[in-house]
Parts: C-alpha cells; structure tokens; sequence
C-alpha cells in the first residue's frame, strides 16, 4: 500500500510525488500515455524559474528523473475511478489494475480543444501553439492567426499583439463573444485584423512546416488562404474529471471545485493543477497545486 497515490504525470503530478516523497511518504504516479502533460507542447520554456531556456520535453524528463531518483514509483495506466474501501482508497484502472493507497491526488491535467483537422496533432509545437505567455515570444515581429473569439482567445491576442507583426482573429460565429472591454483593447491595435463567421478548413504547410491556414466562409463557403507562421488555438480547454465526481465536486464547467487549499469533499483525496477551478495555468501554479497537495495529504496522513 502506498501513502500517495497521484493521478497524472504532469507538472502538478510529478511535484506532489516530489513533496510528498521529501517529507516520507510513498508515492505511486499513474499516468495514462506520457509524462510532462502540456508542456511536452511547448519546444521551448523561458518563464520557469532556473532556466533560461528549456524544452517542454526535457523539463518532464528531468522532473521525471527527479521523482524517481527520490523514490517515486510510476505506472503507465489509465485510471477510471477512486473508492474508498475500508478506509483505505482504491485506484481502479482500464487495465484492470488495483491501486492500493492511504490518500489520493488527482492532478487529471486538461486537454486543449482542437479543430480535429489533418495533421494538427503533429503541428502541435510546430507552428500550432496555445499559451501566448508560453510561446509567442517565438513570433515576436511575425504574422500569426488565433482561431477562437471567446476571451481567451482575446487575452493571448492582446498578448501577442504588443510583440508581434500582424495578429489575425478567425472566429467561427457572426460575432466575438468575449467580454467587450477586452475587444475593445484588442481592434485598439493597428495590427490586429478579424474576420468572424468563418471557419478553419485545413493547415497549409510547405518545407519549413505551417505557412498559413485555408479560411471558409460559413455563408457561401467560399475559401481564402490566410498566410501566418504560426497560429494559436484557443476554443477552450477540456478537464477529463467526470470519473472522479464522486470523489470532488465538479463546476458548471466540469474542473475540479476546489479553491487554493487543494481539498475536496473526500477526506484524503486532493486535487492539483490545471484540473482544478482556477484563474491562471502555468507550469508554475501547477507546481504550486502539486506542493500544497502534497503537503496537505502528509498532514492528513500525519493525522493533523
């Protein structure tokens, strides 16, 4: 039986095996395909503290050698629900796996919506990008698109607009619908331009990756080339939480109902990460959410 156990292998995930690891406890990771979670999108890193610069990849790589050099354990399986079994919690997999553990961190992660177009998963860190505080340094003084009108697709375009050459908005519906004082900071930039009621119909590539995006019309269906270096997705973002409902409260939008002290109704399951109702998600809030999950699992385990 292990002390912890941790859903997800992210950067919330791999933090809370390190803290709890640190502080005496057994931890147990379980993830379902790879370590590192979103960040393994991003080719390079500049705003996580103690590098300079850094890929995605090897961030989850030198956290995933961390927990293990500490004596984390990791299994690669997808879990599909938590119960609690004579006060002891199990972890039940598609695999058909028995986890055994004292308490419980689900650091689930989220998944970005996609356009579900051929050849966008490989474009992902290739030209395809989410995070303008992540990634848009990348383009400073170039073209890029942002395919969304929600305010999230306007707070990256506002970002993206102070740094970059031109600022493209595609937006599916006749009209934007985030909030108007962010439009109206938005088309304040000369270089910003919109165009609404159309849609992404293909990546356009050539030798040196994506070159631009293949525009249609809603109405008439006609089609133009809009020519970019990159684009950024930003239709929303998809927690995968609903197996553990019983566990936490879910909000309206389906992430974790858990404020800053990463509890929930269950006594010793805590959540961590961008799985949990929260304002901004970083890599480092998500280190954060690992570190006070974990701590507050050790002091649950600690009977405190």
């Amino acid at each position: 039986m292990y002390d912890v156990i941790v859903v997800g292998g992210g950067p919330a995930g791999m933090t809370a095996a390190l803290y709890a690891q640190r502080n005496g406890k057994s931890a147990l990771v379980i993830e379902k395909s790879g370590f590192g979670g979103q960040i393994t999108h991003s080719p390079k890193i500049e705003n996580f503290p103690g590098f300079v610069s850094i890929s995605g990849n090897e961030l989850a790589d030198k956290m995933l050698e961390q927990i293990l050099a500490q004596g984390a354990e990791i299994e690669f399986e997808t879990v599909t629900g938590v119960r609690t079994e004579d006060g002891v919690k199990v972890v039940e997999t598609e695999e058909g796996s028995r986890f055994e553990g004292r308490s419980v961190i689900l650091a689930t992660g989220v998944k970005h919506r996609l356009l579900g177009l051929p050849g966008e998963e490989e474009l992902i860190g290739e030209g395809i990008s989410f995070c303008a505080v992540c990634d848009g340094d990348f383009y400073a003084g170039k073209t890029v698109a942002v395919i969304g009108g929600g305010n999230s697709a306007l707070q990256e375009a506002i970002l993206l607009a102070g740094k970059c050459k031109e600022v493209i908005m595609l937006q599916d519906l006749p009209f934007f619908t985030g909030e108007e004082k962010l439009q109206e900071v938005l088309f304040a930039f000369p270089n910003v331009r919109a165009y609404t009621g159309v849609g992404v119909a293909e990546y356009l590539t050539g030798e040196n990756g994506l070159r631009g995006v293949l525009m249609e019309y809603r109405e008439g269906g006609r089609r133009e080339e809009i020519a970019c270096d990159g684009v950024f997705v930003a239709i929303g973002l998809i927690p995968e939480n609903g197996a553990f409902a019983s566990n936490a409260d879910l909000d309206e939008r389906g992430y974790f109902d858990a404020d800053e002290s990463c509890m929930t109704k269950t006594p010793g399951v805590f959540v961590a990460g961008d799985c949990r109702r929260k304002n901004i998600r970083q890599v480092t809030t998500a280190a954060s959410d690992g570190a006070t999950a974990a701590l507050a699992a050790c002091r649950y385990l600690n009977g405190l």
